[in-house]
This record gives C-alpha cells, structure tokens and sequence, in this order.
C-alpha cells in the first residue's frame, strides 16, 4: 500500500477550504435564522363589545397563520382614546405599529409624515389588487401619489326600528322616507303616562353631530365654500335642521338622547332602549347589525326631505396605519396585518358578522356573501344608502372645525340652546381657525 504524504501547502490549502465551508455554513444559518426571525407588533383600536370580539378572533386566526408575527390588540374605550394613544406613542417615540384610525386623523398624520408608505409593500404584495379596494375609500387616503392607509370596513348611519310596535300604532315605515315623515311618526308612536312623563320615545338620534350633519347634507348643506375659503355653519339650512332637532328633543319631547358615559356606554344604552321598547326606534350604525335581534327589528335608509330627494348621508370607511420609523420587519408584519384584515375573505366576513361594510369589491363575488345578502335584507340597506352618500368632510384645520361643531351639537341635544346661537358661536371659531390655516 503506498501512502501519499500531504505537503504544508497542501494542508494549509485544505484547512482554509474547510474553515471557508465552515464560516459559509454558519452564515448561511445565522442568515436563515434573520429571515425566520419572530417579531411582535401592537394593533391599537377602539371597538367594544362584539366588535371588539370580531378583531380579537382576526388577530387570533393571523397569529396563528403567520407563526413569524404576533400581533398585540390593545383595545380603547373609542376611536377618540384610541387617536390619543396613537398620539402619545409618537410623542414617546414608541407608536404602535398598526392603528385604526377615522378618516380625518388618517390624512392629517399623512400630510404630517408620521405614516408609512405602503406604495412598496402593495406593489410587492401578489395576493392584494389596489384596485379591488373600493375606490371612494381607499383613494381618499392616496397623497402626492403614496398610499398611507388601507381602509379597514366601511360605516353608515341608518334607521332602526321596531316593526313590531310600527304595526300595533298603525304606522307606515315608508314614514321614514323623508325627516317630514319622521315627525309625524315619532309623534304617534309616542308614548306619555298619565302624569305626563315618557314612557316610550318615538325615536332616538346618536348622541352628536353625525345624524344631524347628514340632515342638513340632505337638503344640500355644505360646511365649507365651493373654494374652500367660507364657513357655512350659520346659514339657513343648517340653523333650520338643528332648531329642529332641539325642538324634537327638549320642547316636543318625542326624541330622546343618551350621552357621555364610558367609551360606547351612550351608544349601547340607546341600542337597548329599542330593545328594550323604551323607544320605537333609533338612527345607528351599520354596524350595529351583530347587536340587533331582526325577528323585533328591520333596517331603513335614513331620512331624505320632501323637497330634496333622498338621504345624503354620510359614507366612510376606518383605516389601518402604519406608524413611520419603524424598523422593516416590523412595518412588513404591520402592512401584512392590515392587508390580512381587509382581505377579500375577510372583509366579507366582517360585514357577514358585524353589518360594517365590506371594503373590497371582490368579496360581493364570494358564493356565501352573496347568499347571507339575499337571506338579509336588513345588510342591503347600507349598501343601498352608500348609493347617494355624501363623502366625509376632511377638516383643513386639523380637526378645530369638527370640534366647534361637536361643541354646537352638544348645546343643542344636550343644553337646549338654540341652533342659532350654538351655530353662529361655532362659525365664528371655525373661521378663526380656517383663517389662520389659510394664512389670511
């Protein structure tokens, strides 16, 4: 047997080969362990109840099909708790990386820079088509080209009411057509004992500005100018609408309000009021619709008026962010969330469960969505309302408009202060406020 004796170069030369696999394997691992690498992000919103309940069983079904991603839900009493927190985060340099914001917040954070692009995040993303989106919501949230937001579900405040008390009082629910028809039946299905007190309320209105700003849309009021320059909160139309609201409320007494509260409390007291039999009705949202027993109640478009033609309420959507300066992997596992929630499959579902609308045109095309429309009438009507919507208002101001207005909403429903006076103190704040944006 002959032996070969190895020289020093060729041992140096086989030891570098080995110690080059070597360091190569463990790059190749430690460069596999990156891309496996697990990351944790918060998801802040502002939902209760079953709500709150349909994002906990989203965030549960994405955790456990996305075992790299773990997403936190920390819920807040509202949208308004949950915009305060998001704002304290920036502030502290620790935002969450995902938030569920209202249309206005979502634009003045854009506009400030403290959202993401998603722009690069869509245009890798094979399974999301930006157009499937419906366009009125997503665009909405589209800025000097960039995309920061994608809408989440889509709202609208409609009608409630109970058929079975319409029908004892011989009431029409084609009443409801127009806010002339309203008041005629609030009137009738009134009820006072015989001490004068109320025993059940014709109707309900939402605490604050939103039924009542979608009354004065309906007769063609705006908040602003054409040229964006003039505001137009104490003018005709919407000092007429709100006087009306007052005198329904404080002087004929058959509308009634719940107010303040913790979080939502205002809103499900109201709720359970029509359940209850303490009203025969209420105006709420369609999402509502998860909370409600239709065996007792059935849905309507809100109110047009008689001269106007119909509802011109408002149609909007909730949207999912992205905190700016976070590091890649998490603003990846944040978008893919978000994308995840606002899936076809999803989106249909939400609105299925929740009566919120879906946001993405493909999910009308899924076999079980189109059926749960047909075998529900009450989840047409939204839909059905978005049809004329007017599109939401985006306060120039940063939101100081908005707030005169809630102020003036609230001196009306809850005060009994005239709608002339709570509206001409609110225009002139407004202006104050649009003036000093404007720079004049």
């Amino acid at each position: 047997m002959k032996i070969k004796l190895l020289s020093d170069s060729n041992i140096v030369v086989r030891t570098g080969f080995v110690f080059v696999l070597a360091m190569f394997m463990v790059f190749s691992f430690c460069l596999q362990d990156v891309n496996a690498e697990e990351v944790e992000i918060d998801f802040y919103y502002g939902l209760g109840g079953f709500l709150g309940e349909m994002v906990e069983e989203f965030i549960a079904d994405f955790n456990a099909e996305h075992p790299d991603i773990t997403v936190r839900g920390i819920t807040y009493g509202d949208y308004s708790e949950t915009l305060q927190a998001f704002q304290a985060g920036v502030a502290a340099s620790d935002p969450p990386a995902a938030t569920m914001l209202e249309p206005s917040p979502t634009v003045e954070f854009a506009k400030r820079g403290l959202l993401a692009s998603l722009n690069d995040h869509l245009a890798n993303d094979t399974n999301t088509d930006p157009d499937d989106y419906m366009q009125a919501f997503f665009n909405l949230t589209q800025i000097d080209g960039n995309q920061y937001a994608l809408p989440l579900f889509g709202t609208t405040q409609i009608l409630y009411y109970r058929h079975d008390i319409f029908e004892e009082e011989g009431v029409s629910p084609d009443k409801l057509n127009t806010w002339e028809g309203m008041e005629e039946a609030a009137t009738k299905l009134t009820k006072f004992d015989e001490e004068g007190n109320v025993e059940r309320y014709g109707w309900e209105p939402m605490w604050g500005r939103f039924n009542m700003m979608d009354a004065v849309f309906s007769r063609g009021g705006k908040i602003l100018s054409d040229d964006g320059t003039e505001v137009l909160l104490d003018t005709e139309v919407w000092i007429d609408t709100w006087e009306k609201f007052r005198e329904w409320i404080h002087e004929d007494e058959i509308m009634s309000i719940h107010h303040s509260g913790v979080g939502w409390e205002y809103w499900y007291n109201t709720i359970d009021d029509v359940l209850e039999g303490k009203a025969a009705g209420y105006t709420g949202s369609s999402g509502d619709q998860g909370d409600l027993d239709f065996d007792i109640v059935s849905a309507h478009v809100q109110p047009g008026w008689e001269d106007h033609g119909p509802t011109k309420a408002v149609g909007e959507a909730r949207y999912g962010v992205v905190a700016k300066g976070l590091s890649e992997i998490e603003e990846a596992a944040a978008y893919k969330f978000l994308a995840y929630f606002s899936s076809p499959a999803k989106s249909a579902r939400w609105q299925m469960e929740t009566g919120y609308l879906a946001v993405r045109e493909s999910a009308k095309e899924m076999e079980e969505f189109s059926e749960f429309l047909e075998n529900n009438p009450q989840a047409m009507v939204p839909l059905k309302q978005l049809e004329t919507a007017s599109s939401i208002f985006i306060d120039p101001t940063g939101g100081e408009i908005l707030q005169a207005l809630n102020d003036a909403a609230d001196q009306v429903q809850i005060e009994n202060i005239s709608a002339k006076e709570a509206l001409e103190q609110a225009a002139k704040r407004a202006q104050r406020a649009l003036d000093n944006e404007l720079g004049n």
